[in-house]
């Protein structure tokens, strides 16, 4: 497993803020899997922080891609939900509530735009219960920790095995 953004055939790439509780739960998933360092094949694992467009280069040099971030669901804290393909497309163009989801969204119109969107491609995205200050991501968020692991860990094995 590569654990930058080198022509992997796979970037999960976690996205927030570990600043503010519940907003670095992308990152603290990504953390979280490289220490498992058990997704094999050709996966490379980020951590985006508070994003930005520098990050397209590492998009454009993958052929799938799966975001993890904290995101506005309109659904209690430590709900987790997986946006696949056009729903993750769908969930990006909706209203945005933070200017999180904004540069996100963003993002994937520059990779989309510069003709580098990956053809396979989701969002693994937990409700947030706060953003205050903290290092740490409250229990409902903190609990949804290993469930998103374990979702990314099936969309890596589908993909791999040519379903979607």
């Amino acid at each position: 497993m590569t654990m930058s953004g080198s022509s992997a055939s796979t970037l999960v790439l976690g996205l927030g803020n570990v600043l503010l509780t519940d907003d670095g739960f992308g990152v603290h998933v990504i953390q979280t899997l490289q220490e498992a360092d058990d997704l094999g094949g050709d996966v490379s694992i980020r951590d985006g922080g508070t994003i930005g467009l520098s990050l397209l280069t590492e998009i454009e040099d993958s052929g799938s891609l799966i975001v993890v971030d904290a995101m506005e669901l309109g659904e209690g804290p430590g709900a987790l939900r997986l946006f696949v393909g056009p729903e993750m497309d769908s969930q990006l163009g909706g209203k945005k509530k933070t200017a999180h989801e904004v540069a996100l969204a963003d993002l994937m119109s520059a990779a989309r735009l510069s003709g580098c969107e990956p053809g396979r491609r989701a969002l693994v995205a937990v409700q947030p219960g706060s953003t205050s200050w903290g290092m740490a991501p409250g229990p409902e968020v903190g609990a949804a920790i290993p469930q998103a692991c374990a979702a990314i860990r099936t969309l890596l094995d589908e993909w791999a095995g040519g379903t979607e």
